[in-house]
């Protein structure tokens, strides 16, 4: 197992342990991982419990999933100093809490470890996702950060060292301390502000499995984060931006689906990206920011009408990120015309198919 699979799965067990693991303490513990060995039961142990561990009072249970964690990963090894134990996995299918103990198999102790129907989530591919499902993944979306690197403001700061202007006021304020004299010059420097996150959906006929979750991840971003654009395209192209700024996801994603009257159609991606261009992306909206296209790249335009509006954009925009959610499948290859003639003008080309694809694709985003 590599090391992000061990810190998934363990990771998994804490949590149906009861020991509360964020995400980011599970990042912490692949990176704690990569530099101990892995067959080391150590070494492994003290990277788990320096990382995923924040109360004393869960370090008992870490310690005892842990011991039945290693066992069963090292096939059937049981160290000489404690019993073997077996573990009992069982799926909770409602959210109420209730626990049923399972019936006993003999007299060894069992750890009985209950795992969150959300958690199977993650990995599940949204064509998969069943309408409560999709209710469940809305409530998970909104976790996202969706952060990404900042840019130079045109307004001025404070400054603590040397700026590139200087600031005479405070400059003169501090200097009635000492009689009027200037002691310390004191200086401001440019500000910093949010890029604009400018998410494009792809609402055709190919992406129908797909575009029900990812709406609600543009809602989610809509409403969790200042300076975001929202577009869907197919035959044509949709400003949404409106419409999922409700925090109600039932009523925006309701008035966003009203709006687009080309749903499950054709996709004609370079007629729209070249509209999203002349009307929004090189006038203002796509200059320095971050723009992410939701597309499997399925095109009936013309490739090379695609190819030009994607240079036009890639030339004003911070960086363009293209979510394909067929890239996860075996064997893919972008032989699509329209993902052909994308390919070299995207900075960022990821999955898009699951939970666990996103949470990629917001890392992807906060990286400058």
């Amino acid at each position: 197992m590599t090391a992000e699979n061990i810190a998934i799965s363990f990771a998994r067990v804490l949590r149906g342990a009861g020991v509360s693991v964020p995400l980011d303490s599970v990042l912490t513990f692949v990176q704690a991982l990569e530099v101990v060995s892995l067959e080391h039961r150590e070494d492994v142990y003290w990277a788990g419990r320096a990382t995923l561990v924040r109360k004393p009072e869960d370090h008992s249970v870490f310690d005892r999933a842990f011991a039945v964690f290693w066992e069963q990963r090292q096939a059937g090894h049981v160290p000489d100093e404690e019993p073997p134990q077996k573990i009992t996995l069982l799926i909770d299918d409602e959210d109420d809490g209730a626990d049923k103990a399972p019936e006993a198999v003999d007299d060894n102790p069992t750890l009985t470890l209950r795992f969150s129907a959300t958690e199977t989530l993650r990995e599940k591919d949204f064509a998969e996702y069943s309408d409560d499902e999709l209710h469940e993944s809305q409530r998970l979306m909104q976790q996202l950060r969706l952060a990404g690197p900042p840019r130079t403001s045109l307004r001025l700061r404070n400054s603590r060292r040397r700026g590139s202007r200087h600031d005479l006021r405070r400059t003169v304020r501090a200097s009635i301390t000492h009689g009027g004299e200037p002691i310390q010059l004191l200086w401001r420097e440019p500000g910093e502000k949010q890029r604009r996150l400018v998410v494009l959906l792809d609402i055709s006929g190919s992406m129908e499995p797909y575009a029900r979750a990812l709406l609600r991840f543009m809602h989610a971003a809509v409403v969790g984060r200042q300076r975001v654009e929202a577009f869907a395209f197919g035959t044509r192209l949709t400003r949404l931006t409106k419409e999922l700024a409700n925090r109600n996801p039932d009523k925006a994603l309701q008035r966003a689906s009203a709006q687009v009257p080309d749903w499950s159609g054709g996709t004609r991606l370079g007629d729209s990206m070249k509209k999203f261009n002349d009307t929004w992306g090189v006038r203002g909206m796509a200059r320095g920011a971050i723009v992410v296209i939701l597309s499997d790249g399925w095109d009936r335009g013309e490739p090379a009408v695609l190819a030009e509006q994607m240079k036009r954009l890639q030339r004003v925009a911070h960086r363009v990120v293209w979510v394909n959610p067929l890239k996860v499948t075996p064997g893919y290859a972008p032989l699509a015309r329209g993902m052909a003639a994308a390919l070299p003008y995207i900075d960022e080309f990821v999955e898009g198919h699951s939970m666990a694809a996103l949470e990629q694709l917001t890392r992807v985003i906060s990286h400058d």
